[in-house]
């Protein structure tokens, strides 16, 4: 054999060894991905199940005339199925080497691991905070539901007449938590049955949830609509205002009397691990209450002294302390009616969508619409919230906006909390990701706290790249709501990891924020009731902030903000951690 013949062998049996191996890498990855796409499948459709609503909400329909099984037993086999599912995931090689994959499967490793580290801190046993709970959700119904057709109406009505049992289910689900310890603390407590007795009514049509049945699509005929309204009121008087007065029994003779005395996570059972616990989950980071409490009083201290600067372009003469009380006192900072506070918030947000496009290359196509805060939660809750568009399209995503005791609303605080709550914050945020293409239900409609509240925090601070807060006042409430964004990594912390009482925690806000009193209380409580989500915030934007001035450095003249933003934006909300490895894989490589 000639030497151009040798090689030629040894070159061709390489080749074919090559193809060997390489074609059994592919096989492996294929299995692999095959493997991750039935798994994630499947956790997607247990979710569905578990929550029809939310299964409503995002456009699948099959379950439309359901409200869930959230009794003990259903929580114990959901858990169980998370955690045999979780093992099956973590046999699955991750293939870091292939972005969409790792994403995949970091997420559904998140969404079990939560699942079942929260059945094992009887996390399932808290299904209340003083803002929030089922029985709060439900008025909402009717904004969260198809109604177009008679089958919508039915699907409607079947919920209603389900209320009854997923209301003894929560109560069952309450007992227990009261028999192994987990209540809320009683200090969060004041005035919350007003928002169970609001729906204790004398007559259907005073009902939220009666609503419905007061104007139908012209499609149903009127001899049906006839049939359907009489159907309607029943359902209210028979089926959910007794629920409702079941419930509010519950909670006067058995739930209010056990609430526990003291405020921290760390006096639950097991309260040291369920605060690390609701840490991790809401911040997806692995940072301890001490670090967070040090990153929390460092950037009080910044913020500090950049409010000191803005307050002397106001030109007043006091100090910080006496400058915050002007601020709160003051009427020309304060709307007169609602309807003032509304417009004022109206004309902010159709100035910045003009604005939209210098900061994006890509904008979502739902639009969004702007509602007050519902009275009968409005005292007990915060300034605003975003309500999401329906994942079908059908329904636009809302801003809601508490027109509630207006002198706790000041206009100075208007642009950041309408940035923050939905352009360029939750709104372009949230229904880009549901617009997403080509990927799988479970990342379209995964949501990490610190990802989507880091985001709207960072929103804040964009405006001031496109002409906003030009008045001195308005960059101070921009810097106020940074603050206090701050002060929740402080005043957390040190509520249930440190000890501290509920009204060192009010001090601390009213030293260092611009927020109105009755705002900080209900704030504070709001810590109290749900530990660890407030600390999503402030270390989400940090995150973000770092990463872009990473890329700043690194780009030079080269960065694009338009691109910087694509990239954190365009796979949807993630984990802290994975946005370090896109942003290094997709615009710093």
């Amino acid at each position: 054999m000639t030497m151009l013949a040798t090689v030629r062998r040894v070159l061709s049996v390489t080749f074919l060894a090559w193809v060997v191996l390489a074609a059994h890498a592919f096989g492996q990855d294929d299995a692999a991905r095959r493997r991750l796409d039935r798994l994630m499948d499947a956790v997607w459709q247990q979710q569905l199940k578990a929550s029809p609503l939310f299964a409503t909400r995002v456009g699948v329909h099959e379950y439309d005339d359901r409200l869930g099984d959230v009794s003990l037993e259903a929580q114990a086999r959901r858990a169980a199925t998370a955690r045999r599912r979780l093992k099956e995931l973590e046999a699955i090689p991750c293939d870091e080497s292939d972005l969409e994959f790792l994403i995949d499967w970091k997420i559904t490793h998140h969404v079990l691991r939560s699942q079942v580290d929260g059945f094992e801190l009887q996390a399932h046993l808290m299904p209340l905070t003083n803002r929030w709970g089922f029985h709060i959700a439900f008025p909402e119904l009717p904004d969260q539901v198809p109604l177009k057709t008679v089958r919508d109406y039915e699907n409607y009505l079947a919920r209603l007449r389900a209320f009854p049992g997923y209301t003894r289910q929560h109560i069952a689900l309450l007992r227990e938590a009261i028999r192994r310890g987990y209540t809320l603390p009683a200090a969060v407590l004041k005035g919350y049955d007003k928002t169970i007795s609001a729906h204790i009514v004398d007559a259907a049509e005073q009902s939220l949830l009666y609503k419905p049945f007061q104007h139908f699509p012209a499609a149903i005929p009127p001899e049906r609509q006839k049939q359907l309204r009489q159907a309607g009121r029943q359902a209210v008087m028979e089926c959910v205002v007794p629920a409702y007065r079941e419930f509010l029994k519950f909670y006067q003779k058995e739930y209010l009397p056990a609430a526990r005395p003291t405020i921290g996570a760390r006096d639950l059972p097991h309260g040291d691990a369920y605060y690390r616990y609701a840490v991790r989950i809401y911040t997806t980071l692995n940072l301890s209450p001490q670090e967070i409490h040090e990153i929390g009083l460092a950037e009080v201290g910044r913020i500090r002294k950049e409010m000191a600067a803005v307050r002397a372009k106001t030109g007043f003469s006091g100090d910080h302390k006496a400058f915050i009380k002007f601020l709160r006192k003051d009427p020309r900072f304060y709307a007169k009616t609602p309807e003032q506070l509304l417009q004022h918030v109206a004309w902010i947000l159709k100035r910045m969508d003009g604005q939209l496009p210098t900061l994006f290359r890509k904008l979502p196509r739902t639009p969004y619409g702007l509602r007050p805060i519902p009275d009968y939660i409005a005292p007990k809750t915060t300034s605003a919230y975003y309500s999401q568009p329906a994942g079908d399209g059908s329904r636009a995503g809302f801003y809601y906006l508490n027109t509630y005791d207006l002198k706790s609303r000041p206009l100075y605080e208007m642009e950041a909390l309408s940035l923050h709550e939905a352009v360029p914050g939750h709104h372009l945020q949230l229904a880009l990701a549901q617009e997403m293409e080509n990927v799988h239900p479970l990342r379209r409609f995964t949501e990490f706290n610190a990802f989507v509240e880091g985001w709207a925090l960072y929103s804040e601070r964009l405006g001031l790249e496109v002409g906003f807060y030009r008045d001195p006042y308005s960059d101070f409430g921009r810097l106020s709501f940074e603050m206090w964004r701050a002060c929740r990594l402080v005043v957390d912390t040190g509520i249930h990891a440190l000890g501290w009482s509920r009204q060192k925690a009010i001090d601390f806000m009213k030293e260092h924020t611009a927020l109105s009193e009755h705002n900080i209380e209900a704030e504070v409580d709001r810590y109290i009731s749900w530990p660890g989500q407030a600390l999503g915030y402030k270390l989400g934007e940090l995150r973000i902030t770092a990463l872009r001035r990473r890329a700043e450095q690194a780009l030079g003249e080269k960065f694009d903000l338009r691109r910087f933003h694509e990239v954190i934006l365009q796979h949807g909300s993630v984990p802290l951690d994975l946005l370090d490895t896109i942003v290094e894989r997709e615009m710093l490589r």
